[in-house]
């Protein structure tokens, strides 16, 4: 599919809830995305407001539905499906996977066997409950790893984003220390083989006539890692929109990206994040079903490039679920 060129008609009656803040390791950011969505979106006409959600979520929802939520949460709160399925009970329609896919999208393990079941290229791993790695005891686990999985090695929590946890392991001695790192943020750790490449990210849209990909962003952090400080601190990485990639890879990417949004049943929006190796292979790492809105995200990024304008496409996307039976 082509993204559409023209603007909607935005409803002159459309009133939008957007979901920000949370209790997650994340809250800055998605306080920062849920401004940049509510400025957006009033920018083209949409009657718009943002709370967190927090116990004054649901009276206010009972009291005053809006015809649709955008979640600008991430995290667990945002993306592990709970939250939807709440939604779900009060009847009030949201933008984005329903709560059965966003809770595949957000367990990686599981994503990752959905790929492979797909035939989509995902890097080989292991899923390590902290019990599981401390019970069969952490040195020998440590050592099958690396010898299965060979070195380097990406370690990051099996539930969680914004590369909070996540470290490149090089050496086999600094395996222990970024298992401790990753347990930090979650329970159980994924343990992927590293692949070198081009860090790429697809944004995923759906406007009504079928999923289409924007533009591919091409991600260099200055210090060889995409870890939280460089996602969301001016000046430690450079984006390239669209990357630069061959005609014939950047074909690829699109194609593999679409087919990981639809192999998990994802409506709406989505991020997929993706390695091009130098013989043009794309493997996708992960896929993000809330993606950031802040000024230095990936999707605005790629809505800028294909030509959209942002506050179109989520006003798009409100009006999409609000005309969308809820539940």
């Amino acid at each position: 599919m082509t993204a559409p060129s023209t603007a909607p008609v935005v409803r002159a009656d459309l009133r939008c809830l957007v979901l920000a803040g949370g209790l997650s390791y994340e809250r800055d950011v998605s306080l920062r995305s849920g401004r940049r969505v509510l400025d957006a979106l009033r920018a083209v006409g949409v009657e718009a407001e943002m709370l967190d959600a927090d116990v004054a979520l649901l009276p206010s929802l009972k009291a005053d539905p809006p015809d649709a939520v955008f979640i600008a949460l991430h995290g667990s709160t945002g993306e592990d499906g709970s939250l939807r399925g709440v939604l779900d009970l009060c009847g009030v329609p949201y933008v984005g996977p329903d709560a059965r896919s966003a809770r595949l999208a957000w367990d990686k393990p599981s994503a990752k066997a959905v790929f492979v079941e797909y035939g989509i290229a995902t890097p080989e791993w292991v899923a390590l409950p902290h019990d599981r790695f401390s019970e069969l005891g952490a040195v020998a686990v440590l050592e099958r790893i690396v010898d299965r999985l060979g070195l380097p090695l990406m370690v990051k929590p099996a539930q969680g984003g914004s590369g909070l946890g996540a470290a490149v392991v090089r050496d086999a001695s600094a395996l222990p220390a970024a298992m401790v790192g990753c347990f930090a943020y979650d329970q159980t750790a994924l343990v992927e083989r590293y692949v070198e490449g081009v860090d790429v990210a697809v944004s995923v849209l759906d406007l009504g006539e079928g999923p289409f990909a924007l533009p591919p962003v091409e991600i260099v952090p200055s210090n060889g890692v995409y870890d939280y400080a460089a996602r969301y601190t001016a000046g430690l990485t450079t984006w390239h929109t669209p990357a630069r990639l061959s005609a014939e890879t950047s074909a690829e990417v699109v194609k593999t990206a679409l087919a990981a949004h639809q192999a998990l049943g994802l409506r709406d929006m989505s991020r997929v994040d993706l390695i091009v190796a130098p013989s043009g292979e794309c493997t996708v790492l992960e896929v993000n079903v809330s993606p950031g809105m802040t000024e230095t995200s990936l999707l605005p990024m790629a809505v800028q490039a294909g030509g959209l304008d942002l506050g179109d496409v989520i006003a798009r996307l409100v009006m999409q679920a609000a005309d969308r039976p809820a539940g």
